[in-house]
């Protein structure tokens, strides 16, 4: 833990809770530079192939253990901490019983695949099976990735969950709604809220109103009561309950961990974009007040909305496994000892791949293809090849799905980035960020702090009405340094490798090929299928053309 001498500045905390790690730290207004933080280990539970648990107490205690161990450093400059920001993993979700505040089972982290049944349920809802369906109401294709489809999972198969559905008792929340119901008293009063970027991916907000969206709810069978209050991503909620730590102090913001770091880099205006490389890797695009619909694989999602203001909106592109890739190097494979370390040097000891490529689709694809049917590969393989070339092989993977998003993006905006900024723990590899470059032929720009995603919370927070304490539009404000990686390749060079990059992935799809459900196969689904014109939806108004929809739900 570090500090930095005292200053007048007021202080401002914040919860980042992330899939690997809580960390609660403070920045002092205006500045760029945690002054101090704790972090704590989360554990990752895996029952089954696929599945993907954690303990939302262990969550909420290492929020309660990393707050007390700041604030014992900090001593008495603690009491300059004017408001408290949350920054969350998204999409893992979690039920709970507002009577107890007991979970009524562990979280299904983001990354969990076991609702590919409930997937085919909702699918064999739709025309054609069209997984792009829903997007002109939510932004989102449908896919396991998001929180709707774990929370039926939850409903259909957890007996617990079912009887508090049923007495009125269950509340649902992303990870910032736990973390916030809990601190401002949990069962004697504790606030059930979430902002809108977490909101916009549970696949059950209206992208267009801001939302619970009725239709969606009906889809999935979804009682309304059992979600929290959408708020914008700045604002004071309420304050910590009597008896916790920094009691009184008020919570003001809540951002959805990429959403934050797109603040925190900087990226504020139309057209800018960033990359986190941590366990998977999300690229965000400022597309400002205007809400684009990709027709190439990306989604559309709430980038911030800070108070009264029009919300601002993003495109988004999510690659599964990044940083994964390099632990299932370590754990399984034995070709590395220290990720950070290792994977840097073994990468170096060869000047390219040999050819191999390698893409780490452990648990299907996520943008631009969607593909809950790939498999991970590793192909090109010779009598020459080492593990030094497949090490390299899954740091140029991680580039040429970022490649992917990239182009996805030039074709839905019409405009190719300039630059990439990116941040993340993997980000400390230059090899990789020099790669990044080659492959995608632009620069990359390179946050020397690893505290971005907080430090765009902390902004959010103090920012908001009431708070006051951090001006986004001050020009005197710091900027977080940062090194730039220019591109070394040529086109010819990058467009040919990623030739071959498609054809590997070609290669990776229809590995797992299920039975379909019975809900695929049922009749009166192929016969709703079968519908001609234009799209259309089921919902509490009965079947209707979607334009009709969105008509009566405004």
């Amino acid at each position: 833990m570090e500090t930095s001498s005292s200053s007048e500045k007021p202080l401002i905390g914040v919860i980042d809770a992330g899939t690997r790690t809580v960390k609660f730290c403070v920045f002092r207004s205006q500045e760029t530079k945690e002054i101090a933080e704790h972090t704590i280990d989360i554990s990752t539970y895996t029952p089954k192939e696929g599945w993907s648990e954690q303990d939302p107490k262990e969550i909420l205690d290492a929020v309660k253990s990393c707050m007390e161990k700041v604030v014992k450093c900090l001593g008495s400059e603690s009491e300059k901490i004017r408001a408290i920001g949350i920054t969350n993993q998204r999409e893992t979700t979690i039920l709970w019983d507002k009577t107890t505040g007991e979970p009524l089972y562990n979280a299904l982290v983001w990354n969990d695949i076991r609702t590919d049944s409930t997937v085919d349920i909702i699918l064999a809802k739709v025309p054609e099976n069209n997984t792009n369906y829903y997007k002109p109401i939510c932004g989102l294709p449908i896919s396991p990735y998001f929180s709707a489809f774990k929370v039926k999972w939850l409903m259909h198969y957890v007996s617990d969950v079912k009887k508090a559905v049923t007495a009125k008792k269950c509340l649902f929340g992303t990870v910032d709604t736990w973390i916030l119901w809990n601190l401002t008293g949990g069962v004697n009063g504790g606030l059930h809220l979430t902002d809108v970027t977490n909101a916009s991916r549970t696949f059950l907000m209206n992208i267009e109103l801001l939302n619970w969206d009725p239709v969606l709810l009906h889809t999935f069978k979804i009682p309304p009561e059992i979600l929290p209050e959408i708020r914008s991503s700045s604002e004071i909620y309420g304050r910590i309950a009597k008896g916790l730590t920094l009691e009184d102090v008020p919570i003001s913001g809540i951002l959805g961990n990429q959403q934050a770091s797109l603040l925190g880099q900087g990226c504020m205006r139309e057209g800018e974009a960033k990359n986190t490389y941590r366990s998977g890797c999300f690229l965000l695009y400022n597309t400002g007040n205007s809400k684009v619909q990709s027709t190439h694989g990306l989604v559309t999602t709430v980038a911030y909305k800070f108070g009264d203001k029009p919300a601002v909106f993003a495109l988004e592109g999510s690659v599964a496994v990044a940083g994964a890739a390099m632990k299932w190097l370590r754990d399984n494979m034995g070709f590395l000892n220290d990720v950070q370390r290792d994977t840097e040097s073994l990468a170096q000891e060869v000047f390219n791949t040999g050819d191999v490529y390698f893409v780490p689709a452990f648990k299907g694809l996520y943008a631009p293809y969607w593909r809950k049917d790939a498999r991970g590969i590793i192909c090109g393989l010779t009598a020459f090849s080492t593990k030094q070339h497949i090490v390299r092989a899954a740091l140029e993977a991680v580039c040429f799905q970022t490649r992917d998003i990239l182009e996805a993006m030039n074709k839905d905006c019409g405009i190719p980035l300039s630059k990439l900024h990116v941040d993340g723990k993997m980000t400390q590899n230059s090899l990789l960020m020099q790669l990044q470059a080659d492959i995608s032929g632009i620069p990359v720009i390179r946050a020397q702090s690893q505290d971005i995603t907080a430090l765009g919370m902390a902004m959010a927070a103090g920012s908001a009405q009431g708070i006051d304490v951090w001006d986004l539009e001050a020009e005197d404000r710091q900027l977080v340094p940062s090194d730039t990686f220019l591109p070394t390749s040529t086109e010819d060079e990058r467009d040919a490798r990623y030739t071959k990059w498609k054809m590997a992935v070609q290669r990776s799809l229809g590995w797992s090929v299920a039975k379909k459900s019975e809900a695929m196969t049922e009749e009166r689904y192929r016969l709703l299928a079968s519908v001609p014109g234009s799209l259309y939806i089921m919902s509490s108004f009965g079947l209707i053309a979607l334009s009709e929809y969105l008509t009566k739900a405004v």
